[in-house]
């Protein structure tokens, strides 16, 4: 593990060396305990901010358990390395879902990246070229803490942790803040709280992890929001809909339009694209 972060370390930096290419913000959307809602937080921040005007994709990086299809209610019948092995093309393997937003499937298939040849990847990387004219890609993740969520985190621009009020998720979040500073592939985060009941309970969760980050770790954090508990949410899943479409005035909604628009607020550096997301994706898999 000690070898991977080294090698994890460099990766950041020659990423710096590689800015400037494109205005695509790369965001990894993670969690360190399952069941914390992330996937669904991700669905309805990318339609809110598709319905602002930006162009969204999701990258379903949830290795064999993706379910952000089903929240969207659309059926891929591929996945992203079907350009390698059954040589379609990346517009066969986009799935537009609810309000235009873009979803890229990529689930169990993630797990081939280490046996592609020098050629395969050469040729990944050639038909991603038509992978542009995002303003956003949301890489939404697995829970927990392994090598390939560190992946991601590092090779994206920005991290964002849901956690929700409960003391595990609480702990768990800690644990995978621990191991992004440990590893020192983020220096900073962005926290959503899920769950809340209200917002002044959204905001003691977040001082209480900030606090002990604070305390033991340097990595700096940003509350970006939180999202009151609804039974709305539960009723959209079920509805395969997504609750900002099918219930847009419900406090999930408004939770997330105001996390959407602080969002928008920040600005857009230089950034990597699609395309060069892979390179480094590619190196960390080597």
């Amino acid at each position: 593990m000690l070898d991977q972060a080294e090698n994890l370390r460099k990766l950041m930096l020659n990423s710096e060396e590689k800015k400037g290419k494109s205005k695509t913000k790369v965001i990894t959307v993670t969690s360190g305990k399952g069941g914390v809602g992330k996937s669904n937080f991700v669905v309805n921040l990318a339609i809110s901010l598709q319905n602002k005007g930006k162009k969204v994709l999701i990258f379903d990086a949830d290795l064999g358990m993706g379910n952000d299809d089903v929240l969207m209610g659309v059926y891929p019948k591929y996945n992203i390395f079907d350009i390698i092995f059954t040589r379609k093309k990346i517009e066969d393997i986009i799935i537009l879902g609810p309000s235009g937003v873009s979803l890229l499937p990529a689930g169990s298939g993630l797990n081939k990246i280490e046996d592609l040849q020098e050629a395969e990847r050469s040729l990944f990387l050639e038909k991603l070229e038509s992978l542009n004219g995002f303003d956003y890609i949301f890489m939404d993740t697995g829970a927990g803490i392994n090598r390939s969520i560190l992946s991601f985190i590092a090779a994206s621009e920005e991290l964002i942790i849901i956690t929700t009020p409960e003391p595990t998720s609480l702990t768990d979040a800690y644990s995978l803040i621990k191991a992004a500073d440990h590893f020192k592939i983020k220096n900073h985060a962005m926290v959503v709280v899920n769950k809340a009941f209200t917002l002044a309970e959204g905001i003691e969760v977040y001082n209480k992890l900030e606090r002990a980050v604070n305390k033991f770790l340097k990595l700096d954090l940003e509350y970006l929001g939180c999202i009151l508990e609804d039974k709305k949410v539960l009723q959209s899943v079920r509805q395969q809909k997504p609750f900002i479409l099918e219930y847009p005035t419900c406090d999930a909604s408004k939770s997330v339009e105001n996390i959407a628009r602080k969002i928008l607020g920040q600005n857009i550096k230089d950034s990597i694209g699609a395309k060069d997301l892979f390179k480094k994706l590619f190196n960390i898999f080597s």
